[in-house]
Order: structure tokens, then C-alpha cells, then sequence
């Protein structure tokens, strides 16, 4: 069966219309030889037996016949459907005793979407996992974050993905460490690098995920990355890292995106907003500063690969290679690779009104954050202001208060770090410009940050974020929707308030008036957010207006 002839189940809340999110419980088999009775698992099977790329890291077939776990495009044989079971993680396949495919290296493809799709509290979990929260406060820290028990954290993640949090974190530790193998760094560098706490656990871990040592999986990855070298399903083995660390400071990755990737325009986004010292921008890449848990790091993006495979090429800087996990978590985030492109642009392409906008932008991408405190800031100082002009105020308070990199100069263009709150809190008066209002709103936000009175957290529920910003004097739905869009990566926020997106609106023949752009939006639900990237998108075809996003 060709890959065009898969269905799309309709649209449910909080869920990708391309991969369901039911999960089969841990360890048991997600339906029966025929599936007649699950149509989740009749879909996957599906999907499977046309080795359809597009499910590719949004579910994981084991293979109890053989004891392995693939990526739905493994071009092995068939399983029959009585030996097979499907996983939303690679930690339940490991849980369920299957070790990862030696031919298609499961894990090597970009991530699922449903972690930034859903806002439950196994979705939360996962987005606090990939940024290290497991490394750096354990399950304890963790469930602390969520708001929530050990106990009840675990059996929500047991229930709900296949395994819990140490397993979960585990096997974020393996993916990241197969990654890096990939690289010239020392493998013992690695190991700490991935999160490991000792090198005895980074060799079990590997050996129990891949069946090989640290040392054979890197002669693997490198052979395949050998020009001349490919899959046997013909395809370059290209999404794995490369380059010459220095010192265990300097790491370049290639990372996966989802296909199709408009990384052109998402990095133009970035681009076009960037804060001299902070950011830096050409035609053909996007750079800047970012604060990690342990450090700083420089990072430099420009995009690779095919239209088919396409990929962002990495080059991180950092003082603490411990810091590298969360850095290629966030970095994902910021580029917004793991989005189910297809689905989104088939569900928005049936407005006929934008089906032109989707074709002429296929796989467009909304915007991220590295660092949800700056995220706020830039919304405050953006709000009814053009583009310009919220750059202009942001470059004056970077360069006033923001503290200079290590090393700066190293990352062309890239001189300082994006100020912190507590410094805006003690010194921003003296230098921002502009109302008194929002003078007062963004000291007032910078204080609450300081103290903690306000946090702003990947593992927060939209509805929990939105409401602590709308509480405080000075923040209304607009600022507390966008922060929400581009921290949660939240996907379904249509901000008609916004006058750049009527604008955009109008120029598409779609309803200008707020409530009617609303009402004939609600039919592009669960996808508002992109689909309000392609209304700002039109809306920059004429003069730039007030009230864009900063």
C-alpha cells in the first residue's frame, strides 16, 4: 500500500490527527493479528507495512518476535501483527525487554510532536525530561516542578507512556549519548555530557539499548557517515553529528527536522527580531547567546540536508558540555522541528481561503523560546511598537545590563547574554525608555521573576501560565497568549487582538474584525497557532506594521 493511501483519523483536542496518542499499557500488545477491535493499532500497522516516514519518532513498533524496536519506515521485513506491539517511547520498548534496530537506529529522527501538542501531565513530564529536569533534581525534583507526587508522577507516566521517570530520563540519556558518539569527543566525555553519573552506567545503559559497546557504536555511526556510505534503504545516513569538538567545548550536530521544514522562514523570524550582542543574523544562518543550567553556551544555526531529510546544522559553544542535553532540547524547541508538519498543513490547506498561503509555505514553523523569562520581556517591550522599534529598546537594555560572554567574540556577532531579571529588576528604570505604564509592567514582571512570585516553566500548563501572567497589573491576553505560544509551543492560540494578524487577515480575503476572524478560526483549531504564522506571514508583505510580535 502506498504511504498517500493512509487515513488521518478527525481532530481530536490536544492530540496530532496523523498519530493517535492511545498507548497500549505497559509491556501488553496493542491489539490483536487483525486489529479489527483497535483501530489505533490497525492505523499504526498501516503506516508500518508502507514504512510511511511521516510516523517516524510519533510512535515506535516493537517487534516481540525478534526482540527489537523500530521506527515505522524500518525497511525490514513486515512483522505479522501478532508479534508487534506500539510504544509512544523507546523507554516503554525498553521496558517491555526489546532493544533498539541496529538498521534504523529508532531514535535517530526527530522527536514527537505530541509533547508541545498535549497539555497533560505526562506531555509536561516529557518537555521537563528532555531539558535534563531528571539530571539536575532527580524525581524529586521533578515532580516538585509538576506540582505533583513521586508516586502519582509515576503511575501517571507508567500509565499513560510505558515507564516512568527514571526510565524515561534513562532513555534520554542513550539518545543523547548516540548522538554524540557520533562526534570526536572522548567517550568518556560523553558520558557525562548525555547526563550519565559514571561511565560503568553509560556502557550498561548502551549495551542494553543497543546491544553494543559505547566503542562499536561509534564505529558504526562513523562508517555509515562515510561519503558513499547509505542505508540499506538507500537514504544518507546524515542525521548524525559531526565535527571536531574543541577542548570538549565545541560540538557540532546535525539535528533532524520533520519534513517539510520552512527553516527559512523560521529563522528569518528569528533573524529579523534579533538583539545585536545577544543574536546575530545572515541570509543563511541564525546565532545567539543563551544561559543553560550549569553555563553559557553560543550556539549557531543554519539548515542542511534535503527538502525530503532536512536538517539544522548545529555548532554549539558551551562552558560545560553537561549543559548539552538541555541546549540541543531547547534549540529544537526554538526551531520547532518535531511539529507534524503534514498534518498541520493538510488540516489548514482545507480553508480555502489559506490553502494558497500552506501551499506557497509548506511546513511552516512557529517560533520557540531557549529561555521563557526573555520570552516575557520581549513580549512586554514588543506590544503595540513595530518590530524596529521593540528591537531598538530590547538592543538598549542587552547592552546596558546584559552580562558579557566568555570568550566573546569567539561566535561572530555574539558579545553578551540577554540580561537577567533580577539585574532588570535593579536597574532597568535607568535605562528603559517610553511609557510610564509599561516601564512600570516590565519592573513590576522582573521583580516577581526575581523573587519567584512568578515562574515560567516548559512543564507548565498552558492554562496555569496564561492565568499567572494575566494576574498582574499591566499583562493582558495578548502578551499572556504569545507567551504561551511560543514558550508551551502551544498550538492552538489564534491572537485576533493582534493588529499585524488582521492585517494579515484582510490581505487573504479572511474576516479583519477580531470576533469574525475568531469565529471563522475556530475551524482551524487544534492549529490556530500556525495557522496565525501565516496571517503574520501576509501581513509582512506590506510595511511592517504596529503590534507584530517582538
Amino acid at each position: 500500500m502506498e504511504s498517500s493511501e493512509l487515513t488521518h483519523p478527525a481532530p481530536r483536542q490536544q492530540t496530532t490527527p496523523s498519530a493517535p496518542t492511545t498507548t497500549p499499557r505497559r509491556g501488553a500488545r496493542a491489539g490483536t493479528g487483525s486489529g479489527a477491535a483497535d483501530p489505533v493499532f490497525t492505523e499504526r500497522y498501516r503506516a508500518m507495512s508502507s514504512r510511511d516516514s511521516r510516523f517516524d519518532g510519533q510512535f515506535i513498533t516493537g517487534v516481540h518476535s525478534t526482540g527489537i524496536y523500530c521506527r515505522p519506515s524500518c525497511p525490514a521485513v513486515t512483522p505479522k501483527p501478532s508479534n508487534v506491539s506500539f510504544y509512544l517511547t523507546s523507554a516503554a520498548a525498553h521496558e517491555a525487554g526489546l532493544r533498539a534496530c541496529k538498521r534504523c537506529l529508532p531514535d535517530a529522527v526527530p522527536g514527537s510532536p505530541d509533547w508541545n501538542i498535549r497539555d497533560d501531565l505526562a506531555a509536561r513530564a516529557m518537555r521537563l525530561i528532555a531539558d535534563g529536569a531528571v539530571e539536575r533534581g532527580g524525581v524529586t525534583g521533578l515532580a516538585a516542578r509538576l506540582g505533583y507526587s513521586e508516586r502519582h508522577l509515576t503511575r501517571v507516566l507508567v500509565d499513560e507512556l510505558g515507564a516512568g521517570p527514571l526510565a524515561l530520563a534513562r532513555a534520554h540519556r542513550a539518545q543523547t549519548a548516540r548522538l554524540l558518539l557520533g562526534t570526536a569527543l572522548p567517550i568518556s566525555e560523553v558520558a557525562f555530557a548525555a547526563g550519565f553519573g559514571s561511565i560503568r552506567q553509560f556502557k550498561d545503559t548502551i549495551a542494553a539499548v543497543y546491544e553494543r559497546t559505547p566503542s562499536e557504536l561509534r564505529s558504526t555511526m562513523q562508517a555509515a557517515a562515510r561519503p558513499g556510505n547509505a542505508n540499506r534503504d538507500g537514504a544518507e545516513h546524515r542525521d548524525e553529528p559531526a565535527g571536531e569538538p574543541e577542548m570538549g567545548t565545541t560540538v557540532t550536530l546535525q539535528l533532524p527536522a520533520r519534513a517539510p521544514f520552512d527553516g527559512r522562514g523560521v529563522l528569518g523570524f528569528l533573524g529579523v527580531r534579533a538583539i545585536p550582542g545577544v543574536e546575530a543574523a545572515t541570509a543563511d544562518s541564525y546565532s545567539r547567546t543563551l544561559r543553560l543550567p550549569t553555563g553559557f553556551a553560543a550556539v549557531q544555526l543554519s539548515l542542511a540536508g534535503t527538502p525530503t531529510a532536512p536538517l539544522v546544522s548545529c555548532v554549539a559553544r558551551l562552558t560545560s558540555l553537561a549543559d548539552l542535553a538541555p541546549l540541543v532540547s531547547r534549540v529544537r524547541r526554538l526551531l520547532d522541528l518535531d511539529a507534524d508538519a503534514q498534518a498541520i498543513d493538510l488540516a489548514l490547506a482545507a480553508d480555502p481561503l489559506l490553502a494558497a498561503s500552506v501551499a506557497g509555505t509548506p511546513g511552516i514553523r512557529l517560533p520557540g523560546s531557549v529561555d521563557p523569562e526573555e520570552t516575557l520581556f520581549r513580549a512586554l517591550l514588543g506590544q503595540q511598537v513595530s518590530v524596529a522599534a521593540a528591537r531598538t529598546a530590547l538592543s538598549r537594555l542587552a547592552e546596558a545590563l546584559g552580562d558579557l560572554l566568555p570568550d566573546a567574540g569567539a561566535t561572530p556577532g555574539l558579545t553578551r547574554l540577554f540580561p537577567t531579571a533580577a539585574r532588570i529588576a535593579a536597574d532597568g528604570r535607568d535605562v528603559l525608555r517610553g511609557p510610564a505604564a509599561r516601564i512600570d509592567t516590565v519592573i513590576r514582571v522582573a521583580e516577581a521573576l526575581a523573587s519567584g512570585d512568578l515562574v515560567l516553566s516548559y512543564g507548565q500548563a498552558r492554562q496555569t501560565l496564561e492565568s499567572s501572567l494575566v494576574a498582574l497589573a499591566g499583562i493582558g491576553p495578548w502578551t499572556a497568549g504569545y507567551v504561551a505560544m511560543r514558550v508551551l509551543g502551544s498550538p492552538d492560540i489564534l491572537l485576533t487582538s493582534d493588529l499585524a494578524l488582521r492585517q494579515g487577515a484582510a490581505r487573504l480575503s479572511l474576516p479583519a474584525d477580531a470576533k469574525r476572524l475568531a469565529a471563522h478560526g475556530a475551524g482551524w483549531a487544534p492549529w490556530r497557532s500556525y495557522a496565525g504564522m501565516h496571517l503574520w506571514r501576509a501581513a509582512g508583505t506590506a510595511a511592517v506594521s504596529r503590534s507584530e510580535p517582538a
